[in-house]
C-alpha cells in the first residue's frame, strides 16, 4: 500500500513537468502527470489525489476551466496555480473559484514545497477524492 501524499501536476510544458515531478518525488511525493486539464479530468476520474498543481495558460483545457470543471463536479481539493504570466483578474478569478494559491513563474523549489505542504495540511482527509 502506497501512503505517499499524490498529486497531480498540470503544465504544457514538458521539461517544466519533468522537473517538478523529479523535486516532488524526491520529496517523497507520489506525482501524476498531465499536459492540459483534459489530461488532468482524465486522470481525476482514474486516481484519487491529495492535491493538483496547474499551469494557467495550456491549450485544450486551460487552468481556468479547470478550476471551473472542478467545481462542477465537486471535487473539492487544494489547487495550486502556477503561471509565467501573472494577471490580477485571473489571480482574483481563481481565487473566488476556490484555489488554495497563485504562484508566479520561475519557482523556487523550497517555495513551492513550503505551499505544498500548507496546502495539503489545511485539506481534510473527506476532501480527497
Amino acid at each position: 500500500m502506497n501512503n505517499r501524499q499524490s498529486i497531480l501536476l498540470v503544465d504544457d510544458d514538458q521539461e517544466f513537468r519533468k522537473a517538478m515531478k523529479k523535486m516532488f518525488e524526491k520529496s517523497g511525493y507520489d506525482v501524476t502527470v498531465a499536459a492540459d486539464g483534459q489530461e488532468a479530468l482524465v486522470a481525476l476520474s482514474g486516481k484519487s489525489f491529495d492535491l493538483i498543481i496547474s499551469d494557467l495558460r495550456m491549450p485544450n483545457l486551460n487552468g481556468m476551466e479547470l478550476m471551473e470543471e472542478l467545481k462542477r463536479r465537486k471535487i473539492n481539493l487544494p489547487v495550486i496555480f502556477i503561471t509565467a504570466y501573472g494577471e490580477v483578474e485571473s489571480y482574483m478569478d481563481l481565487m473566488n473559484l476556490g484555489a488554495f494559491e497563485y504562484i508566479n513563474k520561475p519557482v523556487k523549489g523550497h517555495e513551492i514545497l513550503g505551499v505544498v505542504r500548507k496546502a495539503l495540511e489545511s485539506a481534510s482527509p473527506s476532501d480527497r477524492i
